[in-house]
């Protein structure tokens, strides 16, 4: 377990292997520990790397006592810079989740220098595309009673994973058990907002979209948008999957992103689909 102090608090991350960097980004309600499986297959594979994945402020175990302006996707991409900053890490590829994602969308256009190549997987382009209780998590006045009444915020959550597998339901009734209340509604509010179809067209960094076809969270049709908005984007529906492709279809969701970072494909470049 390893950590840094930032200006927002301390944030911490977990790292795994030897070799270039590769930073990892989780979703909502969720923590450094959704991506598993993904650090040792990126750490031992055939090529290795050092894998960096990170918790945000008021997840995990980063500090739950932040400022409430911290729990946004601007104060997160700021946070990915400081921590690449404080690493010396002058490029990496950045891998998002659901709203880490989204953070890895516009930390590419705000710091295209900084990022090599991005893999989203499950994250909103546009935020009116989340689940509507997602939405709802994002008033503060429902938010309050839904901690205030932890019953009523474990039954939604229950409801939302009632399709998923065991193992993620476990994971993510302990995440969400983690969060504060200011991170829990302020940075589902914010991301609710989001609409990246029109910045993703200012920068080149290559991208591979990948979806789950019976995702209920965020909804498979940012699939296309991110297809619209950046037609040389690669993109990947996988057929059995929900909300985390990594879980629901590991293997196939790994042979993805390793035939996509060993592409010869550049900034710039037109890449073809996986």
């Amino acid at each position: 377990m390893s950590s840094i102090v930032t200006e927002q608090g301390i944030l911490h991350y977990e790292t795994l292997g030897r070799g270039k960097p590769i930073i990892l980004l989780h979703g909502w309600i969720n923590s450094w520990d959704v991506w598993r499986e993904s650090m040792i297959h990126l750490a031992t594979g055939g090529t290795s790397y050092r894998v960096y994945a990170l918790d945000f402020w008021g997840f995990g175990l980063s500090n739950n006592d932040s400022a409430e302006a911290a729990f946004q996707i601007e104060s997160y991409v700021e946070m990915v810079n400081q921590f690449m900053e404080k690493l010396g890490i002058q490029e990496a590829p950045i891998f998002g989740h659901s709203m880490g994602g989204t953070v890895a969308l516009k930390f590419g256009i705000k710091f295209p220098a900084k990022v090599s190549r991005i893999v989203v997987v499950g994250s909103p382009i546009v935020g009116n595309t989340l689940n509507f209780f997602l939405k709802l998590s994002g008033n503060n006045l429902i938010a309050g009673m839904v901690w205030k009444y932890p019953i009523l915020r474990d039954t939604v959550m229950r409801l939302l994973l009632a399709g998923d597998q065991e193992s993620v339901r476990t994971m993510l009734m302990r995440d969400v058990r983690q969060a504060n209340m200011n991170s829990f509604f302020q940075s589902i509010g914010d991301l609710r907002a989001t609409d990246l179809c029109d910045d993703l067209a200012l920068n080149e960094v290559p991208i591979l979209g990948i979806f789950g076809k019976n995702d209920n969270i965020v909804s498979p049709s940012n699939a296309q948008l991110l297809k619209r908005s950046r037609a040389d984007a690669t993109v990947a529906m996988m057929e059995n999957s929900r909300h985390f492709p990594m879980m629901d279809e590991s293997e196939r969701f790994l042979e993805l992103i390793d035939r996509f970072l060993n592409s010869e494909v550049k900034k710039g470049q037109l890449k073809s689909k996986i």
